[in-house]
């Protein structure tokens, strides 16, 4: 279903619910990051692309012409009513409209105020498989607000007031990479993102002869809090001993120098980071020449760094990466990796567009009679951004 037809979709289970038809759509994607993994804490580089499934808002002024707004959720009919006549404060931990509630606060604290509206949420990205089902729900909001109050905010500025309700609304200290691409994604481009300076670059893909394929292994270890912690942790004192600010300042040599007075598991953290920075430029370059096979070669080396030196994969990410690999560059599979935080979730393949069949039936059948797990497959190109569906 295209974007233009799924605002069509939910605009019309608006008018159901409500029954008047909505004034405004608004629509943000969900996103994958292509390589550049545990490198946005350490003032790294990352290399996201938008994938087409959306988060969509479809909203008209309140029938009552009251101040609060009521925001329904097609996922299990949920629905909320927002006093704006009172100061907003954060729901209990875990709830769900956490997120649309910091980014309208977010929207308060500069001066902007909405006015009363109701609203249905829809959303196509994947819930709980790392591919920031959160940000697209943050920045469609934040794209209705600007349609709504006749605003326009800038880009970065965007995506940092949505990153910021995350962290003082849904309580995760996330990076800036989920919110930056679902803000300024384009349409046959993946992102270069500097977590240093927030300088971005949008860097062609458009080559239709290869696509992206996203596998859920549909698992997710509980393990990920304490160990995102201990990652960062390990971090910051290799950069402590390296005498750096940040990893981002090393390199291979340095590390190499300071070896000898690095714990172990210390120096296999910034072995990865060090290298995966190094990666994701490399990767950058080769995307933008069109070289598969090497863009291809730098996700399996991440995927092994992110596994052996970091520790953040799991047995199923494992597995389907071996089963990418034995299907080869012969088959149509150029490269691999897991993507996201590590522990379970996805992994993205680079794969030629006409054996995308061939290739998701062989992960998929291999995978579940490995794991006994059912995966969950789709391909995306590069997708468009937050956008304005429908204004009034």
């Amino acid at each position: 279903m295209s974007l233009k037809e799924l605002g069509k979709s939910v605009a019309d289970q608006f008018a159901k619910i409500y029954g008047h038809p909505p004034r405004w759509l608004a629509a943000a994607p969900g996103r994958v990051n292509v390589i550049g993994e545990h490198t946005d804490y350490n003032d790294g580089f990352v290399f996201p692309m938008a994938i087409d499934r959306y988060t969509v808002i479809a909203a008209a002024p309140s029938a009552q012409g009251s101040k609060n707004i009521q925001l329904r959720s097609t996922v299990g009919d949920a629905t909320v009513s927002i006093d704006l006549s009172q100061p907003l404060n954060p729901a209990k931990k875990g709830t769900w409209y956490n997120y649309p509630l910091g980014v309208i606060a977010g929207f308060q604290g500069r001066g902007i105020t909405p006015g009363g509206f109701d609203a249905l949420i829809h959303s196509t990205v994947p819930l709980g498989g790392g591919l920031s089902s959160s940000a697209a729900l943050e920045v469609s909001t934040a794209t209705l607000l600007e349609a709504i109050t006749h605003t326009s905010l800038d880009p970065v500025d965007k995506a940092l007031l949505c990153q910021k309700a995350e962290h003082e609304y849904a309580g995760m200290p996330c990076g800036i990479m989920d919110q930056f691409i679902s803000v300024m994604g384009r349409q046959d481009h993946l992102l270069l993102l500097d977590c240093r300076s927030r300088k971005t670059e949008l860097v062609p893909m458009n080559d239709s002869s290869v696509e992206l394929l996203i596998t859920n292994t549909n698992v997710k270890h509980e393990l990920t809090g304490g160990e995102y912690a201990k990652r960062r942790a390990q971090c910051e004192a290799a950069a402590k001993v390296l005498g750096v600010p940040s990893l981002r300042d090393a390199d291979a040599e340095k590390l190499e120098r300071a070896q000898e007075r690095l714990d172990p598991i210390v120096y296999r953290r910034a072995r990865h980071v060090i290298s995966e920075i190094e990666r994701t430029l490399h990767a950058a370059e080769g995307v933008r020449a069109s070289n598969w096979p090497t863009v291809g070669q730098l996700m399996y080396a991440s995927h092994a760094s992110l596994r052996d030196d970091y520790e953040v994969s799991c047995p199923e990410l494992d597995a389907l990466v071996e089963i990418a690999l034995a299907i080869g560059a012969k088959g149509g599979m150029h490269g691999c990796r897991m993507t996201g935080g590590g522990f379970g979730g996805c992994t993205v393949a680079l794969v030629q567009a006409d054996e995308v069949a061939a290739i998701s039936e062989r992960l998929a059948t291999e995978y579940e009679k490995k794991t006994r797990i059912k995966p969950t497959l789709f391909t995306s190109r590069p997708a468009a951004g937050a956008t304005v569906l429908q204004a009034g």
